[in-house]
């Protein structure tokens, strides 16, 4: 199998999962699709105030939503057993390779799917839930707690599997790019607010680039990347206020991490467009 293969780079696997990929968007993209239709409809009727127009395109409403829940809630379901397996496996041993290869199929499929997310103003941050921390070691202890006889030391086991809920398209868009922002900066000092503050900061600043807006909207992804894009990100972080002084140097000092932080911009405008 592929994935067992120490030689196979990212890639190779990606493009192992792709067929798996593409049905899943494909099938994405048009429950998306029937989902803001029957939506629209639905806004529509309310208006006209005949009660079984409403009731026909509540029901369209509520199908359409169902079949988009559906595939939002096989991805998290993906994830909650990779990462069940990957805890429980080290406890018991299986002995099922079919179950250690979906596994592995999962882990790298998971990653992969990813939504497009609906066009919607002002995004709440009040529900968002926090995906990962990074630790920094401080100091070394030993811990002596074996010598305590107080206190419920056993392992719970794992609850609500396989009961995930269609979570908010705006949420789920905000929690990926702060995981994005987590993975470009060194955190110590900084909160998830001012990540996201300074990501909003710079593509606020970039959208008052009239040029750079236009090449946008009228380039593909790739060619609007190599427009004038680049170096209005530069000038908007050059221009960014003291506040976010740590971020500027970290992003000035390293043009890689300046280069992925220029398309998560990117994303942000092309998400908000």
């Amino acid at each position: 199998m592929a994935f067992f293969q120490k030689s196979k780079s990212n890639a190779a696997l990606a493009n192992i999962c792709k067929p798996a990929v593409q049905r899943w968007q494909i099938r994405y993209k048009a429950a998306m699709l029937a989902y803001q239709q029957a939506r629209d409809v639905l806004e529509r009727s309310k208006k006209t105030g005949d009660a079984v127009l409403m009731a026909n395109a509540e029901n369209s409403y509520k199908a359409a939503k169902k079949d988009k829940d559906g595939l939002e809630i096989f991805k998290k379901d993906l994830g909650t057993f990779v990462r069940f397996y990957e805890f429980m496996s080290q406890i018991v041993d299986y002995d099922d390779p079919s179950l250690e290869k979906l596994s592995l199929c999962a882990r790298n499929l998971n990653p992969l799917l990813r939504e497009q997310f609906i066009d919607e103003d002002d995004v709440d941050l009040s529900h968002v839930v926090l995906s990962h921390y990074r630790l920094s070691m401080i100091r070394q202890q030993d811990l002596l707690l074996g010598e305590s006889h107080q206190g419920d030391f056993g392992l719970k086991p794992g609850e609500g599997l396989g009961t995930a809920k269609a979570r908010d398209p705006k949420e789920e868009f905000l929690s990926q790019i702060i995981a994005r922002l987590n993975e470009l900066f060194i955190t110590d000092h900084l909160t998830e607010q001012d990540l996201v503050n300074y990501a909003y900061t710079v593509r606020d600043k970039v959208r008052e680039n009239g040029k750079v807006m236009s090449q946008l909207a009228n380039n593909s992804d790739e060619q609007a990347l190599l427009g004038d894009f680049p170096k209005a990100v530069d000038d908007a972080i050059l221009d960014s206020s003291a506040a976010h002084e740590e971020q500027k140097m970290q992003l000035l000092s390293d043009p890689k991490k300046a280069a992925a932080f220029a398309k998560l911009v990117f994303d942000l405008l092309k998400a908000a467009s």
